[in-house]
């Protein structure tokens, strides 16, 4: 009996002791923002964020809301709400574009996008969403310390969304459709040059063309192989030390040869004799 009215007093104690610890009515802005940053700094972050916006809400337009807002942003952000953390990072920079931490909020709203940037199999709207603002970012704040880690997200996100596509091209080739594969290492090649993607995509586009014009019709066999010797072409000016260099060269081989047996299957005379036959 003893040990249970020592638990309850113990409860009674801890409720209380959190009770106040929470905003209440008649609590002054001051005081409402230190039980608000109270939350914060123990990490409470889904608390904190709660009284935050009970600060922000009666504090709007005084130097208390201006960190509140800013603060309310952080604790989202760390609570893992990305896309919240960004709308409220976002509010901060439009209520005070002017402010020490406009840059730093810009970086974070940008980060919060970069945070829900999924695998490369999925939906990439996020993924563009912070690249754009990253951009932005580098542009308006082109002497931050911060740009050259808002370049390196940017890279490592290109090189997603390049692998997608590139992906892409890859199932199409599996599946037979190669024109469309074709179409799709074009937009690795143009839209991503940079990236690791880029080379290999152009080498799996010779080797498209190569075989799409196999399994072409004997009236576009040639042309076909063509564009795999021009694809060649211009990977060797990309290229010209690719690590797949040597598996360019050998499809450029095929393609050439290719092309010379159908050129000297067009000039035998039996081909001539079937072409005047048909022209009669």
């Amino acid at each position: 009996m003893r040990t249970l009215i020592i638990i309850l007093v113990a409860a009674f104690a801890l409720v209380s002791c959190r009770s106040q610890d929470l905003i209440r009515p008649g609590d002054t802005l001051d005081v409402a923002f230190e039980k608000a940053k109270s939350q914060y700094d123990q990490e409470n972050w889904s608390t904190a964020a709660r009284a935050f916006e009970t600060v922000v809400s009666i504090g709007r337009g005084t130097d208390v809301g201006q960190e509140a807002q800013f603060l309310l942003a952080e604790s989202y952000y760390n609570n893992r709400q990305y896309l919240i953390a960004a709308s409220e990072y976002q509010r901060y920079t439009s209520f005070y574009p002017r402010s020490e931490r406009r840059e730093q909020a810009d970086f974070k709203q940008a980060l919060s996008y970069y945070q829900m940037s999924p695998r490369y199999k999925l939906d990439q709207t996020y993924t563009r969403q912070a690249i754009d603002r990253f951009r932005l970012f580098n542009s308006r704040y082109p002497d931050s310390e911060l740009v050259a880690e808002a370049s390196g997200y940017i890279e490592e996100m290109r090189e997603k969304l390049a692998r997608k596509q590139y992906e892409a091209a890859n199932f199409y080739m599996r599946t037979n459709r190669y024109q469309a594969a074709i179409v799709y290492h074009d937009i690795v090649i143009d839209s991503y040059p940079e990236t690791v993607w880029a080379e290999r995509s152009l080498v799996d586009q010779i080797e498209a063309y190569i075989i799409y014009a196999d399994n072409s019709v004997q009236a576009r066999q040639k042309e076909r192989y063509e564009e795999a010797v021009a694809s060649y072409e211009t990977y060797l000016q990309l290229f010209p030390r690719g690590e797949n260099r040597s598996r360019a060269e050998s499809l450029y081989d095929r393609a050439t040869r290719e092309i010379e047996r159908i050129a000297g299957r067009q000039s035998s005379p039996s081909s001539s004799d079937e072409s005047v036959a048909q022209n009669e």
